[in-house]
């Protein structure tokens, strides 16, 4: 009950004028920045920050947190109408949502986005409200080879996602991890694989210009090269019955995919370090591995958009968690919001919720006020993003193009990235006139920078003995579960040569 009753609290003070007022527009802002390729909620909070100082502190994280949320959002409006990821956390929602805008229903994509991304929300707000203690204990307890086993695990679900040909999706899965492996080493800090000693590979590759060369420019190619000549994407109207229709059937056809992404997003997003991305890529690869129907997945199934979008908002959720606890930033934008926190003269940890408790209940009670200012914003948006797509695909292609490159640009200023981008957009393109899957690759090399340091930190730990990932007591049922995952596709050859001799 003293729970229920500091709740209450701090949404009546989220729901003050002033907080409202930032609430609304934070999450306005914060959609039309996730849904803008290149910027995302890193960039978003960060440009926004200095705004911040003309309110109390208090209202002043409110305001960042909407951001934050609507940016969590916006990511998928992109992602569905034009095939370019708006930010690394939608990158997932590409694979099906885009499918289903070219096949006119695209806005049966982005109501089912919509609702997924508040159903994951709210999910896990009221783990947060609930658990908040009990989760930053198990959070603490997740030391290198966890995280290295949950890792693994992630990998075990994207073999899955490149169909049958298991053969071609191992490759794609080690390019990833090479291109991953570019630039400085983490540990002794040495170059590697700087492609004919140019100076701009010794940074690494960003996911972000990988993911919009490959879902941006590369999709652009290919449906010009598929479409022969075709004129116009796809056709989608709006009307209440229809809109209502949709939300039936996004609850009918995808509420396993948002069961899957509410929970095991909140989980990851706990996990210090670990954001939303990997969640959401996580929540996807389970979806399909679980579904009855897999082939269905990347050819426009409502679960493979429900699943990372709820799992992407409640891993922004549970990325808080830590921060606020432990005072460890559980993704990159909740460490510019513990910069924010410490320049506001409040220090993260388990006294802040003794010594600030109108701020922690104020910020928590926000949370569910954010959440559903931002599916209002985003379902009154719909209508602009359906005539998006009613634009010819001659005058969309090169619009796609523009926004890519000025994406990608805006993600490093660097020329470089920009050119290494238009590289990846080729590069994808073959790949899928050749039949190698490409979103196992893009996958690897954003869980690549996790799973390697972890990796070596725990065979230093271990003095080089692998059983360290058997015998902890929270590794080792991730590691055989992966383990058992990774093997399980060889019974689909095992099978037929055993029926043959029959």
């Amino acid at each position: 009950m003293e729970i229920l009753s500091s709740l209450s609290d701090g949404i009546l003070i989220a729901i003050q004028p002033v907080n409202i007022l930032l609430i609304l527009a934070g999450v306005t802002v914060g959609l039309w920045i996730g849904a803008m390729p290149g910027l995302g909620s890193v960039n978003g909070v960060a440009i926004l920050l200095p705004i911040t100082f003309l309110v109390p502190p208090g209202s002043a994280i409110i305001f960042l947190a909407a951001i934050y949320y609507g940016a969590m959002y916006g990511g998928a409006i992109s992602s569905i109408t034009l095939g370019i990821p708006g930010a690394s956390t939608a990158v997932a929602t590409t694979f099906d949502g885009r499918p289903l805008a070219l096949k006119g229903q695209a806005r049966l994509a982005l109501i089912a986005a919509a609702i997924a991304s508040f159903i994951g929300g709210t999910v896990a707000n009221i783990l947060f409200t609930a658990f908040a203690p009990l989760l930053a204990t198990v959070a603490l307890s997740f030391g290198p080879p966890e995280i290295f086993a949950l890792m693994l695990l992630a990998f075990a679900t994207f073999v899955g996602l490149g169909g049958d040909d298991i053969p071609k999706t191992i490759f794609s899965i080690c390019f990833g991890l090479v291109l991953a492996a570019v630039g400085f080493d983490q540990i002794t800090g040495a170059p590697r694989l700087v492609l004919f000693d140019m100076n701009g590979f010794l940074g690494g590759i960003s996911f972000l210009v990988l993911a919009i060369g490959v879902y941006g420019i590369g999709e652009m190619l290919w449906t010009l090269n598929e479409s022969q000549g075709s004129t116009t994407t796809s056709e989608a109207k709006m009307s209440l019955r229809g809109v209502m229709d949709d939300t039936a059937t996004t609850f009918r056809r995808g509420w396993r995919g948002m069961s899957i992404g509410s929970s095991l997003g909140f989980f990851v997003g706990v996990l210090p370090a670990a954001g939303a991305t990997p969640g959401a890529l996580m929540a996807y690869g389970v979806a399909k591995m679980t579904s009855k129907n897999p082939e269905r997945f990347g050819q426009g199934e409502v679960n493979g958009v429900t699943a990372p979008e709820s799992a992407n908002n409640s891993a922004a959720s549970g990325a808080m968690l830590p921060m606020l606890t432990l005072g460890i930033p559980g993704s990159p934008t909740t460490a510019i919001l513990l910069g924010g926190m410490v320049m506001w003269g409040l220090t993260p940890g388990p006294m802040l919720f003794v010594e600030q408790p109108e701020f922690v209940w104020g910020l928590i009670g926000s949370f569910y006020v954010s959440n559903f200012f931002a599916l209002v914003v985003n379902l009154a948006f719909i209508p602009l993003f359906i005539w998006m797509l009613r634009m010819p695909f001659t005058v969309l292609a090169p619009l796609i193009f523009v926004l890519s490159i000025i994406g990608g640009y805006a993600a490093t200023s660097d020329m470089f990235d920009v050119w290494l981008m238009v590289v990846f957009g080729l590069g994808a393109f073959l790949l899928r006139k050749f039949d190698y899957p490409v979103a196992p690759a893009v996958l690897a090399i954003v869980l690549g920078p996790i799973a390697e340091p972890t990796l070596r930190q725990s065979l230093l730990l271990s003095s080089g003995d692998p059983t360290i990932f058997i015998t902890r007591p929270i590794a080792g049922p991730i590691t055989i579960i992966a383990l058992i995952l990774i093997f399980l596709p060889a019974l689909k050859y095992l099978r037929p040569s055993r029926r043959r001799p029959t």
